[in-house]
C-alpha cells in the first residue's frame, strides 16, 4: 500500500495532506525520514508521524443495518438519545453510517470503516437510486402523485424526476413507493409535504441493489463482496 493511502486510512489526513506531510519531512520509516513519496509500506515497517506510530489500517468492512424509528444516525449525540451505534457495539472494528436517516426513519443504513466507499455512495454524481415506503394520511390526489414524479420545490431547491407508485388508496390513508436519486436532507418528507401531504410514516427499504431482505429492525448483517462491488459499480453508473 502506498504510504499517502497508509497515513490516509490511519484516519490522519487525505492523501494529499499525507504528500504534504511527507514533503515536509514529518513521516519517518523505520526510523528513518521518508523521501520517497511512492513509497510501499511493507507489514514489517514502523511508520511515524511527526514522532507518533501509526498502526496498520483496519480490515474494510461493509454492514447492512436495519435501523428502527428512535435511533439518532451519528455516532454519538450530545443529547444522550440513542444512536445507531448502540445497535453495532458488538461489532470489532470501527465503523460508521453511510448517509443519514433522521430520527423517525426507519430502514436500510451502510455502516463502513471505508472512507472511499462511503463518499463514492454519497458524492452528489453518483446518483445511485434510493426506495422508501411512505406512508400518509388521507388518499393523495393524481395530481400530487404527478408533481412528485415531475419534481417538486422543496425549498430552493427543485427534486429530479421520482419514480413514484400507489400501493394503496383509501380517503384514511395512502401507502406509496418513491424512488429519488439525490440525497438532501429529510427529502422525501420535504416534498410530500410539498403536494400537502406530511409523512406519517417512513422507511428505506433499499440503496441501489441493496435491499432490507430478511433484516429485522434493529439487526445487521455483513455484506459480501459481490454487493460491494456492485454498489460501487452502481455509483459509478
Amino acid at each position: 500500500m502506498r504510504i499517502n493511502k497508509f497515513i490516509a486510512q490511519a484516519g490522519l489526513a487525505s492523501r494529499r495532506g499525507a504528500d504534504k506531510l511527507i514533503e515536509a519531512g514529518r513521516v519517518r520509516v523505520n526510523g528513518g525520514v521518508l523521501l520517497e513519496p511512492g513509497y510501499d509500506v511493507r507489514p514489517e515497517d514502523q511508520v511515524t508521524v511527526d514522532g507518533k506510530p501509526l498502526s496498520a489500517p483496519e480490515k474494510k468492512v461493509y454492514y447492512a443495518l436495519y435501523k428502527p424509528a428512535g435511533y439518532v444516525t451519528t455516532v454519538s449525540d450530545p443529547q444522550g438519545r440513542p444512536t445507531v451505534m448502540d445497535l453495532v457495539a458488538d461489532i470489532p472494528e470501527r465503523i460508521y453510517p453511510v448517509g443519514r436517516l433522521d430520527l423517525q426513519t426507519s430502514g436500510l443504513l451502510i455502516m463502513t470503516n471505508d472512507g472511499d466507499f462511503a463518499r463514492a455512495l454519497m458524492h452528489p454524481s453518483s446518483q445511485i437510486g434510493k426506495v422508501y415506503r411512505v406512508l400518509i394520511a388521507g388518499g393523495i390526489s393524481k395530481e400530487a402523485v404527478s408533481r412528485l414524479r415531475a419534481g417538486v420545490d422543496i425549498g430552493g431547491f427543485v427534486t429530479s424526476r421520482a419514480r413514484v407508485d400507489l400501493l394503496h388508496w383509501d380517503r384514511h390513508a395512502s401507502l406509496l413507493e418513491i424512488e429519488i436519486h439525490e440525497g438532501k436532507n429529510r427529502q422525501v418528507r420535504r416534498m410530500f409535504k410539498a403536494v400537502g401531504h406530511p409523512v406519517e410514516q417512513l422507511e428505506r427499504i433499499s440503496i441501489g441493489s441493496l435491499g432490507l431482505g430478511r433484516l429485522r429492525p434493529g439487526k445487521y448483517r455483513r455484506l459480501n463482496p459481490d454487493e460491494v462491488r456492485r454498489l460501487l459499480g452502481e455509483c459509478h453508473g
